[in-house]
Parts: C-alpha cells; structure tokens; sequence
C-alpha cells in the first residue's frame, strides 16, 4: 500500500520560496500519478497539483499556476513540489498522494503532511 512521507516545509516569508519533498518505503513511485494537496486552517483539503507516472501530464490548481512547480525524480522515488512567490493563503497543511491527473481525486492514504507557513 502507497503510504508517502513528506518532508521540507516550514517558516517562509511572503514571496519566499521553499521546496517539498515525498517518498514511500518498499512501494516504486514510478507506477503512479502523484501530486500534492494542502488542507489549510478551517478549510477543506484542496488538490494542488498532480503528474502522471512519467512525467508528461501535470495539472495545477488555479491559485498557484505560474507559481508552484512539481516535478518527480524516478530513479530515486521522490516526487517534489517547488513553491516560489509564496502568499500567506498558501499557509496551509500539505500532503502527497497518488492522484487522478484529470480530476485531481486523491488515490492513495494520505500521509503525515509536512506544515509549510508564511508569514512575516
């Protein structure tokens, strides 16, 4: 079963730039779509972006088009998401997950999420 661990979050100030991390132990992340959510205070968890196993297909929410980037390294299981121009709305809790590249649907158990804050 896919259980990610994420990792890399933070203290950011806005327009800051920080990187997020997930893996998974004994499961090939190559074989799936991943992407990240983020769940904020008070607030429903939301898709944040999502790749197809190879790379070729990524989505992104609209509210961090332009501004984040995932990107996935195959050969060493780990799938990142890029944060730059951060804004304090993406405070939030974010996870990885495998995903539905067209729907975003979450796939796979969610892990521990790593906390990403910004603030000045």
């Amino acid at each position: 079963q896919l259980q990610p661990v994420e990792s890399g979050g933070g203290l950011v100030q806005p327009g800051g730039s920080l990187t997020l991390s997930c893996t998974a132990s004994s499961v090939t992340l190559a074989n799936y779509a991943m992407g990240w959510f983020r769940q904020a205070p008070g607030k429903e968890r939301e898709g944040v972006s999502c790749m197809t196993s190879r790379g070729g297909v990524t989505k992104y929410a609209d509210s961090v088009k332009g501004r984040f980037s995932i990107s996935r390294d195959n050969a060493k299981n780990m799938v990142y998401l890029q944060m730059s121009s951060l804004k304090p709305e993406d405070t939030a809790m974010y996870y990885c997950a495998s995903c539905n590249v067209v729907t975003m649907e979450r796939l796979s158990s969610w892990g521990q999420g790593t906390q990403v804050t910004v603030s000045s």
